[in-house]
């Protein structure tokens, strides 16, 4: 019974150990957690190319081995964060959790849910909600230009959304480079609203697709004017009443008067 209880205990204290290295490598501020960080950010944007490049390569000899090696990397990265997470049942209730969750099962099952594989991109916007992702833009002092990519990020998702439900239901017949090309031709100009007109889309459905790109699209591109136009602000959020955007030079929160201690820059 002895013998059984130091086992659970070792067990116990091994997976501790564990939690709590991927903890520092995940949230950690040292040179190796940046290093970590920034490992894992290089491999979700190569992983964000091949959902990109999905559509030209789907039919080649090596794409289900590609497709189901990608699948491990999201799943050991799943697997990872929740262990380092404090609050794991938090983290679950997450949107970026659900869509990761999401994008695993289209990995797992890319036959059967072949024509839900375009919202695979929405990793990029879960990558754009990570941590990691925004201390190495703080660490390189473009901390300012936080907001302005996010904006960039979300009209990037939009587009490349788009462009694989067009692809996947109005063009697929034109497989490959060429069909792809084409759906990305179309929403670029309908986002756009320069809607040459020579690539249009068929029906009812291709007209409502039209009409809820253009008017999706002019919102991303306005929220992106604001974004890179209007007066700076820094990222703070008040401790108090939480509004997270202050003028450089704040003493106290405009929101709520709290007294606030926004850092200098390079701090």
């Amino acid at each position: 019974m002895k013998a059984t209880d130091k086992d659970g205990a070792q067990e116990f204290s091994a997976l501790a150990r564990l939690r709590d290295t991927l903890r520092k490598l995940y949230h950690g501020r040292t040179p190796a957690a940046f290093r970590f960080q920034l490992a894992a950010i290089i491999i979700d944007l190569a992983i964000i190319a091949f959902f990109i490049a999905t559509p030209v390569i789907q039919e080649s000899s090596s794409f289900l081995w590609l497709d189901y090696s990608v699948a491990a990397l999201v799943a050991a990265d799943m697997i990872a964060r929740l262990l380092a997470s404090n609050d794991m049942l938090r983290l679950m209730k997450q949107p970026t959790s659900w869509v990761d969750a999401f994008i695993l099962l289209t990995l797992l099952m890319p036959s059967a849910l072949a024509n839900l594989g375009f919202l695979r991109i929405l990793r990029l916007w879960s990558l754009s909600r990570s941590g990691s992702l925004w201390r190495h833009f703080e660490m390189r002092g473009l901390k300012k230009w936080r907001e302005a990519s996010h904006a960039v990020i979300n009209l990037l998702t939009f587009l490349f959304v788009i462009t694989g439900f067009v692809y996947t239901f109005f063009f697929r017949t034109g497989a490959g480079l060429e069909g792809y090309v084409d759906a990305l031709y179309f929403t670029v100009a309908t986002v756009t609203t320069t809607g040459f007109g020579d690539i249009v889309l068929p029906g009812i459905a291709g007209k409502l697709t039209a009409i809820a790109t253009m008017i999706i699209g002019i919102s991303l591109f306005v929220r992106l004017a604001q974004a890179l136009f209007r007066p700076a602000k820094v990222f703070f959020p008040c401790p108090q009443c939480g509004l997270q955007r202050h003028e450089p030079d704040a003493v106290h929160c405009k929101a709520c008067g709290h007294l606030l201690k926004i850092p200098d820059e390079g701090d």
